[in-house]
């Protein structure tokens, strides 16, 4: 089964680096049909002035929140977006760290990663570089080796966020801090009902906010914080659960 969640996942995010997400797939639970992936954008807390900054090829429109605006980047570090899609935080993240630092993406999807090399070679971005990887076996990173890890949207879709949250406290330096943009639900479903496809509309692999959180501290992670909680869509339009968006930091 999570041979198979995978390459559900791969399948519609490459369908979605092909479209621009002009099916509007994936989209936040506050956007109306004819929304465009800048209006479900800037919904979720992006900035105009900011999104006007980068190529709009990047902006699609499948993130739940904004991580970067709670991560207080600085000059000179070093920044990794897990499921980076077409570069969006990550070309927002470069600007922060400016030349001396840098912005590094990983995403396991080929066809995501040839856009976003292709925007930043369009961008004249220096600093910026995009791995392939998948985050819950090896994120192409050494040990103890960034300052700062973001996700919009990504964690919920891997199918063990236990191996997730460890791969990112391997390559967080002491001291370094992630935070995380993600859905929860107030009722997980059972094995019994996974469907991989169900599984990529960016609910079916949500966790309940308690175990989430177990899954961090599993991870290794202690000083963990909900800076952001608000629901994402109501019971009715998900088989009678509730989902929720969070931002939530943790520092290793």
């Amino acid at each position: 089964m999570e041979q198979s969640i995978k390459e559900e996942i791969k399948k519609r995010y490459s369908k979605i680096a092909v479209t621009g997400n002009t099916n509007c797939c994936c989209m936040p639970g506050e956007c109306k049909s004819g929304d465009s992936p800048i209006d479900a954008t800037k919904l979720i807390g992006y900035a105009q002035k900011e999104l006007e900054s980068i190529p709009q090829e990047a902006i699609l429109g499948v993130g739940c929140g904004a991580p970067l605006n709670y991560l207080e980047l600085k000059e000179g570090e070093i920044v990794v977006d897990l499921g980076s899609g077409a570069g969006i935080d990550i070309f927002l993240a470069a600007k922060k760290v400016s030349n001396s630092g840098k912005a590094i993406g990983i995403d396991m999807t080929d066809q995501m990663l040839e856009k976003a090399r292709e925007n930043a070679l369009n961008g004249n971005y220096s600093n910026v570089e995009f791995r392939k990887g998948d985050i819950e076996e090896n994120i192409p990173l050494n040990n103890n080796s960034v300052d700062a890890v973001i996700s919009n949207c990504v964690i919920n879709l891997t199918t063990n966020k236990t191996n997730a949250f460890k791969e990112v406290f391997r390559i967080l330096k002491n001291e370094g801090r992630m935070v995380i943009s993600d859905l929860i639900t107030d009722v997980e479903i059972s094995p019994n009902q996974i469907n991989s496809e169900q599984w990529c509309e960016c609910i079916d692999g949500a966790l309940t906010k308690e175990n989430y959180i177990s899954s961090m501290k599993q991870a290794g992670f202690e000083k963990i914080e909900i800076l952001e909680e608000r629901v994402y869509m109501e019971r009715e339009k998900v088989n009678g659960r509730r989902i929720t968006s969070l931002v939530i930091k943790a520092i290793k």
